[in-house]
């Protein structure tokens, strides 16, 4: 059993690197070789997990640039990718998608659009290819968890989208309403949740077990009223409480859970296994480390001075109850300074970089200028000072590393949970709970002054934005809270059609059934 728990997880990686994401249109018209006899090919759990390997490779995308992270990430208050001099202006795209002025032609919405469906279209594919094999049931519940996975990210992108369910069936489809993906997620969650596994070893890291499954069905709950109108608070809690149950607990020190090796947190619930040899895709430190950090990480390739973190969400981690004034800034993810210092600064990289070299020495830009990250951010276009920005420091990065990282990138986890259930208790009137959950949160980020009396929704949300920094969440929770339409740094405030994403052009060509979100026509 223990060789078979292995397995599983090597096989999923290799599947996984082998596999690439292609765009994919909501027609359907892929070729359905119905001659071919299904059961000839699944005789054995190896067969059955390389094929199931197929699904997973799609989470891939979910730690590279211009796709599902970044358009939710840079459309919240957390990030930009200013525009350097020549670098990264890309026609405006990333501009548009801080600025809340993206049109159905943006790529970082399409690109999203694509990996979010062929995601959809893979578990569409293998569940057919299961549902004649005899033993297959558990496999035919996991792929309908993965693909509700699916479903719940588009429906909170893009609300109004094309429900395709059926691999048989490639004529184009109509939007369905925001509403009734709601229910077919939901109803999907329901029915599969009771025989998903429920263990917790290697056998299921990586794979969608019932508490992964309980955990997507906590955020569709707790994103009720936004997606439907209607409010659902208590079954957010009751998930979240079942989740709590199954053993889940809080990392004594936070930074566990994205370290190069975390596959022993007991935190994480679902995780994408990246590895820098067989599951690529992974490239944070290309994507936010400047053009000189190469040296100062020894890595292979040199990053491309691009993601940087907006300098009042920085400024959010001074503590909001002590407000020191002063706050410790981050070497290589070491906090220094005076104040009342949160341990979750590890989020990110300022100061100055030094080299790993023991004889000492700073690696520098190329105008000459020590290299030395500063919150500061002196403008978003058309020239950004190329050294401005707090970069993301949340996974650790590898000394010698390669672009593709092989920290696990984590989908969900309790941490997230238990604020869930914080502000589900506090929507229903429990605020002592409330308060109480939250704390928990704060004591095991380091030396930080409890929150007393009543807690407030703004203190909410600027706990979740904290813990949560670049964890594929912020956008949905300032929508939830009622602030992504404000105005912050270099974005005016935006129309509450912005909430969702424009359906891609590419698709509206391509489907005539297809009807666009408003406020894009």
């Amino acid at each position: 059993m223990k060789n078979l728990m292995k397995k599983v997880k090597e096989l999923i990686l290799v599947i996984a690197g082998l596999v690439f994401i292609v765009p994919a249109c909501t027609n359907l018209d892929e070729e359905l070789y119905s001659d071919l006899d299904a059961a000839s090919f699944f005789k054995s759990e190896d067969e059955y997990i390389s094929a199931l390997g197929a699904a997973y490779a799609n989470f891939t995308t979910m730690g590279s640039h211009s796709n599902i992270w970044s358009t939710n990430e840079l459309s919240s208050d957390e990030l930009v990718v200013p525009t350097r001099g020549g670098d990264w202006y890309d026609g405006g795209v990333l501009l548009q998608v801080h600025q809340h002025t993206y049109t159905p032609d943006n790529g970082f919405v399409t690109n999203a659009w694509n990996a979010l469906y062929a995601g959809v279209n893979t578990c569409n594919r293998l569940i057919y290819q299961f549902k004649d094999v005899d033993g297959a049931d558990a496999y035919i519940a996991e792929l309908r968890a993965i693909r509700a996975y699916w479903y719940y990210q588009l429906l909170d992108m893009f609300g109004n989208v094309p429900l395709s369910i059926d691999f048989e069936v490639t004529e184009a489809l109509a939007n369905s309403s925001r509403a009734e993906v709601y229910a077919f997620v939901k109803s999907e969650l329901d029915a599969v949740i009771p025989v998903l596994p429920t263990v917790k070893d290697q056998s299921t890291y990586g794979r969608m077990t019932k508490w992964a499954a309980l955990a997507i069905r906590h955020k569709l709950n707790l994103n009720a009223e936004v997606y439907t109108g209607t409010a659902q608070w208590a079954a957010a809690k009751a998930d979240a409480e079942a989740i709590g149950a199954a053993g889940y607990t809080l990392e004594a020190k936070y930074v566990d859970n994205f370290a190069i090796d975390n596959s022993g947190s007991g935190e994480n619930i679902f995780v994408v296994p990246y590895d820098k040899v067989f599951a690529g895709g992974f490239n944070w430190v290309q994507m936010t480390l400047h053009y000189a950090s190469q040296n100062t990480y020894k890595l292979q390739a040199q990053p491309w001075n691009g993601y940087a973190t907006v300098e009042e969400f920085y400024n959010s981690y001074i503590d909001p109850v002590n407000n020191p004034g002063t706050q410790g800034t981050v070497i290589k993810g070491k906090t220094s300074g005076t104040g009342t210092i949160d341990g979750r600064l590890t989020n990110f990289i300022v100061g100055p970089q030094g080299t790993d070299d023991p004889a000492g020495g700073e690696e520098g830009d190329d105008d000459g200028l020590e290299l030395n990250f500063t919150p500061y951010i002196n403008s978003i276009w058309p020239d950004a000072c190329r050294q401005c920005g707090a970069r993301i420091g949340k996974y650790p990065y590898e000394s010698g590393g390669t672009p593709n990282m092989s920290n696990d990138w984590v989908v969900f986890r309790y941490g997230d949970i238990l604020l869930g259930l914080a502000e589900a208790e506090m929507q229903l009137g429990n605020n002592a709970t409330a308060l109480a959950l939250v704390n928990q949160i704060r004591a095991r980020a380091g030396n930080l002054t409890a929150f007393a009396g009543t807690l407030t929704a703004d203190q909410l949300l600027a706990e979740r934005g904290r813990e949560m920094y670049v964890e594929n969440v912020r956008r949905q929770d300032l929508i939830r809270f009622g602030k992504f339409n404000d105005a912050w740094w270099e974005k005016d405030a935006s129309a509450a059609t912005k909430n969702i994403f424009p359906i891609p052009k590419s698709q509206m060509d391509a489907n005539t059934k297809l009807t666009q979100n408003p406020g894009y026509n």
